[in-house]
């Protein structure tokens, strides 16, 4: 059964004339009739009485008359929701962030949702190393790495440069120093994320190369958990910086540079190559793109 022929037939019904039907559809006669009578071998039943003066539906063309007007309805809703997919006025986004990189995310979803208030966007926090297969298996439309996954089916966009920060208590030993080397780091006790990352790495392999203990004794499952023990003084943390700009704009924390570990970390927003973006996926690109 065709949709085209539910038409007809709604249109034969409303204008109760095969040939008024055939003016307003620019079709002739003929061919709504012919259109009329293939719906009819389609669903098994007569729906026109052809036996009367006037135009009259059988019981099963009521009950087609009926369920033709909820198609056209529809049809109509169809129309609607994908012209508003069109506009970005709807629909739904998933990206997938670890825990910093949602913080970095926080901006520019602030303007997104400014720019488009109907769509509904989800933030899945994800380990990093999953994120790749999760956008290639379609779990994901977007995600925000700090590395480049060097997978042909992907797309990796660098989109903002951060760095890793060395911070301390204000109340630390070195807060009022604006630098410091490698070398007076080894008495300190470092409180580390437990979740094993490129730059933690760097750090350890750094501290390695320099010769210079590295006292990982507390670890912790999160950074807003790091940064709470660093602001109570109870030990120092490498943290992205982005994470602890708004503790350092109120003097919670204080950031000193150390001069053999200035580690860039750029941030990635990374999308299949193959598939399509969605409407709202490509709004989101484009803004973020600026």
């Amino acid at each position: 059964m065709e949709l085209h022929s539910l038409r007809v037939f709604l249109t034969v019904a409303n204008e109760k004339s095969f040939s008024r039907a055939g003016e307003k559809l620019l079709r002739t006669q003929p061919a709504i009739s012919l259109s009329i009578q293939r719906l009819e071998q389609a669903l098994g039943e007569k729906l026109i009485d052809r036996s009367a003066k006037e135009l009259l539906l059988t019981d099963a063309g009521e009950i087609v008359l009926e369920y033709a007007r909820r198609f056209e309805s529809i049809q109509g809703d169809l129309e609607n929701a994908l012209a508003e997919l069109r506009d970005k006025s709807a629909g739904r986004l998933s990206i997938g962030a670890n825990e910093s990189s949602t913080l970095y995310l926080l901006g520019h979803i602030e303007n997104y949702r400014r720019q488009y208030p109907r769509i509904k966007v989800q933030v899945r926090r994800s380990l990093s190393s999953k994120i790749p297969a999760e956008l290639i298996d379609g779990d994901l439309e977007l995600g925000i790495l700090t590395y480049d996954p060097q997978d042909e089916r992907l797309v990796s966009r660098v989109i903002y440069t951060d760095h890793l920060a060395f911070i301390v208590s204000p109340q630390h030993r070195l807060a009022s120093r604006g630098e410091v080397s490698i070398a007076e780091l080894g008495s300190e006790t470092f409180i580390a994320h437990n979740v094993v990352s490129p730059y933690r790495a760097v750090v350890i392999r750094t501290f390695q190369q320099h010769k210079v203990p590295l006292n990982m004794d507390l670890e912790m499952p999160t950074v807003e958990a790091i940064r709470k023990m660093v602001e109570r003084n109870e030990g120092v943390a490498f943290l992205p910086r982005m994470c602890v700009e708004e503790e350092l704009r109120h003097g919670l924390l204080r950031e000193v540079k150390v001069k053999e570990l200035e580690v860039e970390r750029k941030i990635r927003l990374v999308y299949p190559a193959r598939r399509a973006l969605s409407h709202a996926a490509q709004a989101f690109l484009d803004l973020v793109r600026g």
